[in-house]
Protein backbone atom coordinates (compact mmCIF):
# COMPACT_ATOMS: atom_id res chain seq x y z
CA UNK A 1 0.00 0.00 0.00
CA UNK A 2 2.81 2.41 0.69
CA UNK A 3 4.53 1.79 -2.42
CA UNK A 4 1.25 2.24 -4.66
CA UNK A 5 0.51 5.69 -2.40
CA UNK A 6 4.26 7.28 -3.61
CA UNK A 7 3.73 6.10 -7.24
CA UNK A 8 0.56 7.74 -6.80
CA UNK A 9 1.59 10.84 -5.53
CA UNK A 10 5.15 10.80 -7.46
CA UNK A 11 2.70 10.40 -10.91
CA UNK A 12 0.37 13.19 -9.80
CA UNK A 13 3.58 15.15 -9.35
CA UNK A 14 4.95 14.31 -12.62
CA UNK A 15 1.75 15.38 -14.50
CA UNK A 16 1.44 18.80 -12.82
CA UNK A 17 5.25 19.36 -14.01
CA UNK A 18 3.78 18.51 -17.44
CA UNK A 19 0.57 20.59 -16.97
CA UNK A 20 3.25 23.70 -15.99
CA UNK A 21 5.28 22.95 -18.84
CA UNK A 22 2.60 23.07 -21.73
CA UNK A 23 0.76 25.94 -20.13
CA UNK A 24 2.67 28.52 -18.65
CA UNK A 25 0.51 31.50 -18.79
CA UNK A 26 -3.07 29.86 -17.87
CA UNK A 27 -2.33 27.71 -14.80
CA UNK A 28 -2.24 29.85 -11.23
CA UNK A 29 0.56 29.32 -8.86
CA UNK A 30 2.92 26.63 -9.27
CA UNK A 31 2.58 25.07 -5.76
CA UNK A 32 -1.31 25.09 -6.14
CA UNK A 33 -1.03 22.80 -9.37
CA UNK A 34 1.57 20.92 -7.51
CA UNK A 35 -0.49 20.19 -4.76
CA UNK A 36 -3.70 19.34 -7.11
CA UNK A 37 -1.64 16.58 -8.76
CA UNK A 38 -0.34 15.08 -5.55
CA UNK A 39 -3.58 15.16 -3.70
CA UNK A 40 -5.14 13.76 -6.84
CA UNK A 41 -3.16 11.04 -7.16
CA UNK A 42 -3.32 9.87 -3.60
CA UNK A 43 -7.32 10.51 -4.26
CA UNK A 44 -7.57 8.66 -7.13
CA UNK A 45 -5.25 5.44 -5.89
CA UNK A 46 -7.60 5.73 -3.12
CA UNK A 47 -10.50 5.34 -4.33
CA UNK A 48 -9.37 2.67 -6.75
CA UNK A 49 -7.82 0.69 -3.83
CA UNK A 50 -11.53 0.75 -1.76
CA UNK A 51 -13.35 0.00 -4.55
CA UNK A 52 -10.75 -2.68 -6.11
CA UNK A 53 -9.60 -4.26 -2.88
CA UNK A 54 -5.72 -5.17 -2.57
CA UNK A 55 -3.43 -6.34 -5.44
CA UNK A 56 -4.93 -4.34 -8.31
CA UNK A 57 -1.55 -2.18 -8.31
CA UNK A 58 -1.96 -1.06 -12.03
CA UNK A 59 -5.41 -0.03 -12.08
CA UNK A 60 -5.11 1.85 -9.53
CA UNK A 61 -1.86 4.02 -10.54
CA UNK A 62 -4.47 4.16 -13.99
CA UNK A 63 -7.21 5.61 -11.67
CA UNK A 64 -4.52 7.99 -9.87
CA UNK A 65 -3.67 8.91 -13.37
CA UNK A 66 -7.50 9.48 -14.40
CA UNK A 67 -8.17 12.12 -11.20
CA UNK A 68 -4.90 13.73 -11.53
CA UNK A 69 -5.80 15.14 -14.70
CA UNK A 70 -9.24 15.76 -14.63
CA UNK A 71 -8.64 17.81 -11.25
CA UNK A 72 -5.57 19.48 -13.24
CA UNK A 73 -8.05 20.25 -16.37
CA UNK A 74 -10.23 22.49 -14.12
CA UNK A 75 -6.88 24.66 -12.67
CA UNK A 76 -6.60 26.28 -16.43
CA UNK A 77 -8.13 30.34 -16.70
CA UNK A 78 -9.62 31.02 -20.24
CA UNK A 79 -7.17 33.00 -22.84
CA UNK A 80 -7.35 36.28 -22.56
CA UNK A 81 -10.11 37.41 -25.09
CA UNK A 82 -9.34 41.13 -27.11
CA UNK A 83 -11.74 43.70 -25.65
CA UNK A 84 -14.85 44.20 -28.16
CA UNK A 85 -15.81 47.57 -29.06
CA UNK A 86 -18.57 48.92 -26.30
CA UNK A 87 -21.58 49.98 -28.51
CA UNK A 88 -22.41 53.44 -27.36
CA UNK A 89 -26.07 53.85 -26.11
CA UNK A 90 -28.06 56.76 -27.57
CA UNK A 91 -31.22 57.94 -26.03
Amino acid sequence: MIVEALGAAVLGLVLAAVALRRLPGRLPHQALVYATGGVGGLFGAFVAHSSLGPGHRPLSLLAATAVTAALLSLLPRPESFPERPRERVTA
